[in-house]
Formats: structure tokens, sequence, C-alpha cells
């Protein structure tokens, strides 16, 4: 899946443009190029692909915003769908 698939989903323009926004202010202050996500997203795809047949088409890698205590930092969220485990001499 492409990253700007992402956004090519049936949703009002404004909600669009607020997820766009967001997702624009996260890569900057995470200082984190759209191209250096798919880099990670290929070797994400490369290593699970190595123990798990996944559907690549529902694949959702995205950077968002996560903290404790009122702090707030990077986060790499994935949403890898796996359509069956490979055998490994069980």
């Amino acid at each position: 899946m492409d990253l700007f698939k992402f956004f090519s989903r049936e949703t009002p323009s404004k909600d669009v443009a607020k997820e766009r926004l967001k997702l624009i202010l996260i890569h900057d202050r995470a200082n984190v190029s759209p191209q250096f996500l798919e880099m990670v997203k290929g070797d994400i795809i490369r290593v699970i692909s190595d123990y798990a047949e996944i559907d690549e088409s529902g694949l959702e890698i995205k950077l968002t915003r996560a903290g404790e205590h009122g702090t707030s930092s990077p986060a790499l969220v994935a949403n890898i769908p796996i359509k069956k485990m490979k055998e490994f001499g069980r």
C-alpha cells in the first residue's frame, strides 16, 4: 500500500485536510521524511514476510504521537494483516 493511498478514502474534504495536516506536523516534529517512512515500511514487510504471509493491500504504517504522563513523542504504528503463519519445523 502506498502511503498516499491512505488519503484516497471517501471522507469529507475537511477531515482529509485535518489528517494531512496532522501527518505533516508529526513528520516535521519527528524530523522524518515520507521517503524514510517508505523505507521503514519496506524493511518491515521484508522481515515479517519471512515469518508470515501478509496482505500488503491492507498494510497501514503511520507515524503518530504517543506519550505518558503529559509527554508526547513520535510513535510508529503498524497494522499488518496476516493471512497465515509460515511453518518453521514445528
